[in-house]
């Protein structure tokens, strides 16, 4: 495609040049700046004359020439990052038929170096670029860029562009992801949408699927599809690529991409009239200092331009990562210790030396008994795995994948729980049918191997009321991890431990005699278990609320809750309390005794979390943080109130919170204004996410002192815009977008990231803005300051300046 654009740019040349026309709309100047002794800025400004256009440095595939910056190699010096370019104009191209960027009037870019000889005088290259009007396109044009060092302006010299104006600093604006889209056809009637990102390289473009285990944790990729009626999602987007690896940023295990990724959806059509299908994605990406602010891209996916698709994409195959495997490990070893608990219980502890005896005494010697202990041992892995195949084909890979966010599934998983633990506790017993017991047993009695699968089968039956809870919380658990080989693995791990015994001890029967005897302990074992289970219940409750956010179980309630019953299971253990089944206690074993006391260390444990403890040893069962009648711990409230804000009383209506460390804060820009205006002191405006690892460091690190913490509570008025609020605009807030023509601005967030971004060429957070009534800037802007001093100064030197 671009070799047949070249040759029409050519041809075009040609006929223009005939006619005696030629056209130079693009004149190139450079300049340098030096940034420290080894560190400069080459700048290259195109000038482009009215009614043309100067194409992006990143163009999608099959678009226009992008401008292209060629740098002589040199020993002497070495790059630093790839050139940098403004903002330009993103618009639909009427002739490309594609979203394009391109640049009108003026265009700058910049590219760091590094020197590595001081001697160094000169730098060389090359850009290469094509320009079109309306109605014409120029051919690609090569032009040889020289950067004179010797010549170079200093950064902080008379003539600061940054301090010139604000809005001509464009090195701070990052794009690190380029979408594309395509359309590829399976058949008549269904086809992938195919959405592929590339991604610069040091940046991270993060999964769809992010776990919720920490408080605070990046904006997953998210794809919302606008639907004609006659079309018809299949399943969900599919991530082919990815991995899983300890995050710097935000300290946990989080997916992301690298270089580039690809996501498809399946649709399927009923209309064959549709030609198109719209849709939208929003993505955060990070590297590993800072992150941008959500960004919201829209795509016009055409399907007359389909191609043929390869094969169908294998959704098990396709979206595995390295953490994969880990989990379903996790899975495994889980299962394989509730095995051990069920085998422990009532209904199958007594079991084990009965089923020994019976096949050491039919048997006609030793190594048979052995034999068939074994062959029973294998049976009831068979049962229990089929049960987990028959989950996994039943639910299938789409609906595992969503039964994590789905709230009905949580719901209904939530209920299930809540019954499983009233049986454990001792209100009822879930049992089967007892002529189902009867028919397979009868069936026993057959002899050679199917008499004994239907001996296993009947010990599953006769002790599903104490394995069914844990086979079925095991399933749940299972599946709502999103793989459709968990439920799979976590049966061959449970049955594994319910089998091991038997084949065990049947090759050694003399080990029986150290069993412990049937007794009490049994049912306190069951009970335990009942407690366990009541407290999971609540964790699949808390997922429906966050996500349809009730806010009915917020994380100081989800925290007493447990505490309730942790706190309850230690008076059991300790004998405070007996239910129903339970035998007389004359005195506390040692192992009960010790087991009553990590519980209760445990519930001491989760007591300050009513007040803002992270508990990170639970971190992935508790809502966040931020999802609480209190994020910060005392003295913060979302919406304002309390004794630190009632103290002022000229407060404008609305707008204001408390920030961490019971600073006045407000999260509306006008009123904050209007505030400091009236009470006369400057504005510090913090640019600031819910999932920005470095804005939180910052309130806990630096924003404590109490040098840092008395100047933000004293003398200036603090703004918090956060750039990823996901509530949306009223109706009348809603705007169309300034830096994305044709796009409208639905949430909070996006309006003070688009406000951050073209007043202040930057879109990474934290970002931190003093400046008078009037918008002008006390000092310069800053992002990220662990010093604490250097944050102090900077802060003095703003307020100092205000004064003066």
């Amino acid at each position: 495609m671009k070799n047949l654009i070249i040759v029409l740019c050519s041809v075009l040349a040609f006929s223009i040049t005939a006619e005696a026309q030629v056209f130079k709309p693009v004149e190139w100047e450079t300049s340098v700046e030096k940034i420290s002794d080894t560190e400069y800025d080459l700048i290259s400004i195109a000038t482009v004359d009215s009614g043309w256009h100067l194409y992006s440095q990143n163009v999608p595939d099959d678009g226009p020439i992008a401008t292209t910056f060629l740098y002589k190699a040199n020993a002497d010096y070495e790059l630093s990052g790839a050139t940098s370019e403004e903002e330009g104009h993103t618009v639909d191209d009427p002739v490309f038929r594609m979203r394009i960027k391109f640049f009108e009037d003026k265009a700058e870019f910049i590219q760091r170096i590094k020197v590595l000889n001081q001697e160094l005088s000169i730098v060389e290259g090359e850009v290469e670029f094509m320009v079109c009007d309306d109605e014409k396109c120029l051919p690609p044009d090569y032009v040889d860029l020289k950067f004179n060092l010797k010549t170079a302006s200093a950064s902080q010299g008379d003539v600061n562009r940054d301090q010139q104006d604000a809005t001509d600093h464009t090195s701070q604006i990052f794009e690190p992801v380029t979408w594309e889209s395509s359309v590829e056809k399976l058949s008549d009637t269904e086809y992938y949408l195919v959405s592929k990102a590339s991604i610069d390289k040091g940046w991270h473009l993060y999964s769809q699927h992010i776990s919720d285990e920490q408080e605070i944790t990046p904006i997953p990729t998210t794809f919302e599809y606008e639907l004609e009626e006659g079309v018809e999602l299949i399943g969900k987007t599919i991530e082919e690529k990815g991995i899983e690896v300890e995050d710097k940023i935000f300290n946990m295990k989080i997916k992301f991409f690298e270089d580039e990724a690809t996501f498809r959806q399946k649709i399927k059509l009923s209309n064959p009239a549709i030609s198109s299908v719209k849709a939208e994605v929003g993505f955060m990406a990070c590297d590993d200092e800072k992150c941008t602010a959500p960004t919201y891209q829209d795509f016009n996916f055409d399907l007359t331009k389909s191609v043929a698709a390869k094969a169908e994409v294998n959704i098990s195959s396709s979206s595995k990562t390295k953490g994969d495997s880990k989990s379903l490990w996790s899975i495994f070893i889980i299962a394989f210790f509730s095995g051990f608990a069920a085998l422990l219980t009532p209904c199958v502890f007594p079991m084990i030396p009965m089923t020994v005896s019976f096949f050491t005494k039919q048997s006609k010697s030793k190594a048979a008994g052995i034999r068939n202990a074994i062959i029973y041992g294998l049976s009831i892995i068979v049962i229990y795995v089929l049960l987990g195949i028959v989950v996994s084909l039943i639910f299938g890979p789409a609906a595992l994948n969503a039964l994590s966010t789905n709230v009905w599934f949580n719901l209904a998983f939530f209920a299930l729980l809540l019954v499983f633990a009233i049986s454990f506790l001792g209100a009822f017993e879930i049992m089967l049918p007892n002529s189902w017991a009867n028919k397979v047993d009868s069936q026993a009695d057959r002899g050679g191997l199917i008499g004994i699968f239907f001996m296993a089968l009947a010990l599953a039956i006769v002790s599903f009321s104490c394995t069914g809870p844990i086979v079925g919380t095991l399933l749940v658990e299972a599946a709502a991890g999103g793989s459709q080989v968990g439920p799979i693995v976590g049966m061959l791990g449970f049955s594994l431990a319910i089998a091991l015994p038997f084949a065990l001890f049947a090759a050694f029967p003399g080990w029986m005699n150290s069993l412990p005897k049937s007794g009490g302990w049994l049912n306190t074992v069951k009970v335990v278990l009942g407690f366990l289970e009541l407290a999971l219940a609540f964790k699949f409750l808390s997922n429906a609320d966050l996500v349809s956010q009730w806010h009915l179980l917020e994380r100081e309630v989800f925290i007493a809750i447990w505490i309730a019953i942790f706190g309850a299971l230690t008076l059991y253990l300790f004998g405070k309390i007996q239910l129903p089944h339970d035998s007389p206690l004359k005195h506390i074993s040692v192992g009960r005794l010790l087991l009553g006391l990590l519980t209760l260390s445990f519930t001491i444990y989760m007591i300050p979390g009513l007040w803002g403890a992270p508990l990170n040893l639970i971190s992935a069962f508790p809502p966040p943080l931020d999802y609480s009648e209190s994020p910060y711990g005392v003295g913060y409230t979302k919406t304002g109130g309390g004794a630190s804000v009632a103290e002022h009383a000229d407060l404008p209506d609305g707008g204001h919170l408390l920030a961490p460390h019971d600073i006045l804060a407000f999260n509306d820009y006008d009123k904050g204004i209007a505030y400091a205006k009236e009470i006369g002191k400057p504005v510090l405006i913090d640019f600031t996410g819910w999932a920005c690892v470095n804005c939180r460091k910052m309130e806990q690190n630096v924003w404590v002192e109490p040098n840092v913490l008395a100047k933000l509570k004293n003398d200036v008025v603090l703004i918090s815009l956060y750039v990823d609020d996901k509530r949306k605009l009223s109706e009348d807030e809603v705007i169309d977008s300034k830096l994305k023509p044709g796009k409208k601005l639905k949430y909070i967030g996006q309006k003070w990231s688009e406000l951050q971004t073209i007043n202040y060429k930057t879109n990474t957070q934290p970002f931190y803005v003093l400046m008078d009534h009037n918008g002008e800037n006390l000092t310069e802007p800053v992002g990220y300051t662990p010093d604490v001093d250097e944050y102090y100064d900077w802060l003095s030197t703003g307020i100092k300046n205000f004064k003066n």
